[in-house]
């Protein structure tokens, strides 16, 4: 077996398979480097176009000024919350939903698990579920951003099939032994199903944590996550800047957006390291199997 994999064809194969993952790898690094360069560079060598993927002048300056902002520190925390806590509800919700659409012995299982597909390609669009949150009274409140997507279809669908592959012998000895199907989920199904808690808790977290579109539409301004804040920054609704001339203004404008930029993705990246080995097995997980 070791002889047949170690031909010309195979070798070439995984030659071009990694030029390519380190060609993407580069398109995605490129720009974090140089935003994170521009952010601790000095105003001149940024107005000179000195500044490619290493930081010239370094200096703290756009972190001090983001940091002067009276929203800035109470956006992040609104974040944390919102990405903390919307995480929490999803995994809780999806959860519950998943564990009995995934047997297939329920009446009605078929029906249910359809509708969840179809929600996927069908929604009721932007206005209907502005007047439904509004009839609710939820528009203007934190709920609004937490409770509307505590369910997500793809997620949901990931987690059905990853409960479908736990053996339903185990859970019938639970049952035999006097555990409720609620102790079953808490005790048996969910400990077992590490990696797909990992795995979705990570897209829910990441979507939460990126999320503006929705605080624009539904929340009040001081309810505005980090997201929103950068939003307004590169949108130039925020006033940035002190510079005596208009290209300085410009120059620190940049700077200033790539700082807010850069505070705003670390912590995703920070956290993404301690989920990588769940995340790469759940990528399998929603696998047809037979």
């Amino acid at each position: 077996m070791q002889k047949r994999y170690h031909t010309l064809e195979n070798i070439i194969f995984d030659a071009i398979v990694y030029l390519v993952m380190a060609f993407v790898l580069i398109c995605c690094l490129v720009p974090f480097i140089y935003m994170l360069a521009v952010s601790f560079s000095g105003t001149k060598p940024l107005i000179n176009g000195e500044v490619f993927l290493w930081p010239k002048d370094f200096t703290l300056d756009s972190y001090k000024q983001i940091f002067t902002y009276p929203n800035f520190f109470k956006a992040y925390g609104n974040t944390f919350l919102y990405a903390v806590g919307g995480t929490a509800i999803a995994l809780i919700m999806t959860s519950l939903m998943a564990y009995p659409l995934s047997k297939t012995f329920l009446w009605g299982n078929k029906f249910f698990t359809k509708m969840v597909v179809v929600t996927m390609f069908f929604s009721g669009g932007l206005i209907p579920n502005y007047l439904l949150l509004n009839s609710l009274h939820l528009v203007g409140t934190r709920a609004a951003k937490l409770m509307p997507f505590a369910i997500n279809s793809f997620n949901l669908i990931i987690l059905i099939n990853f409960f479908r592959s736990i053996p339903n012998e185990i859970e019938e000895a639970a049952l035999i032994d006097g555990l409720g199907y609620f102790g079953i989920l808490r005790r048996i199904v969910l400990p077992l199903s590490t990696a797909a808690i990992a795995t979705i808790g990570l897209y829910y977290a990441v979507f939460f944590w990126n999320d503006w579109f929705n605080s624009l539409i539904y929340l009040k301004s001081d309810q505005y996550p980090v997201m929103m804040f950068l939003r307004n920054i590169v949108n130039g609704t925020m006033v940035i800047g002190t510079g005596s001339g208009s290209a300085e203004k410009t120059t620190i404008a940049i700077s200033v957006k790539s700082a807010v930029i850069i505070t705003s993705t670390v912590p995703i990246i920070v956290i993404y390291p301690f989920l990588q080995k769940f995340f790469v097995k759940g990528l399998t997980i929603g696998g047809v199997k037979g």
